[in-house]
């Protein structure tokens, strides 16, 4: 029996109809794998050939699509973050069951979209780990981390006391400690916005 065969679907069936039949399969299976006996020995024996059979399609179309000169599911995902869409490349990243450097890269990427500087900050340095020596994930990590960095010592930006009396000199410190958040945020998202373009 084929993996294909396995879940149900032909060859020529399309990511999604792959994707829609491994979850309703794994439903079936898990309500299933409850019944006594053979039943339920049954059931978890299907989890298991289910499971394989999908990361094996997924596996060979992922190879096959970078063979053929297509774009990479990474390159999908980098896509949607530029065109801002951040819902669908979160989805997207959800449905990988390989989660690599780049992978971590990309969801930090997400993260950061959606203004979560330390989780971003976790995934960068996951993504390190896995290839420590990726000068892409090093750059972008030491600017976000420059980023996290101030954002603790003020308090953030909104939390910069804008009294000029309290630094002891007219107008205080407050434009300057404005300009030097901005110009580390703007430093990290021009970062990630080319590191999108890289691979």
């Amino acid at each position: 029996m084929t993996n294909y065969e396995i879940l149900q679907v032909s060859e020529n069936a399309t990511d999604e109809e792959i994707k829609e039949a491994y979850r309703d399969l794994k439903k079936k299976y898990n309500e299933e794998r409850w019944l006594d006996g053979e039943a339920g020995n049954n059931a978890a024996r299907m989890l298991e050939k289910i499971d394989a059979a999908y990361e094996e399609i997924m596996r060979e179309r992922r190879e096959k699509s970078r063979n053929d000169g297509g774009k990479s599911a990474f390159d999908e995902v980098a896509e949607l973050i530029r065109a801002g869409k951040i819902a669908e490349a979160q989805e997207k990243l959800d449905s990988f069951n390989e989660r690599t450097a780049e992978w971590h890269y990309l969801q930090s990427v997400v993260f950061y979209k959606k203004n979560w500087i330390n989780e971003s900050k976790k995934q960068l340095e996951i993504a390190m780990q896995l290839d420590g020596g990726n000068q892409k994930y090093r750059d972008a990590y030491e600017k976000l981390r420059a980023r996290a960095d101030y954002r603790q010592e003020t308090g953030g930006a909104e939390n910069i006391n804008p009294d000029p009396a309290a630094d002891g000199q007219m107008g205080g410190n407050w434009c300057a400690n404005c300009a030097s958040f901005c110009y580390t945020f703007l430093c990290v998202n021009c970062l990630f916005n080319l590191c999108c373009n890289c691979r």
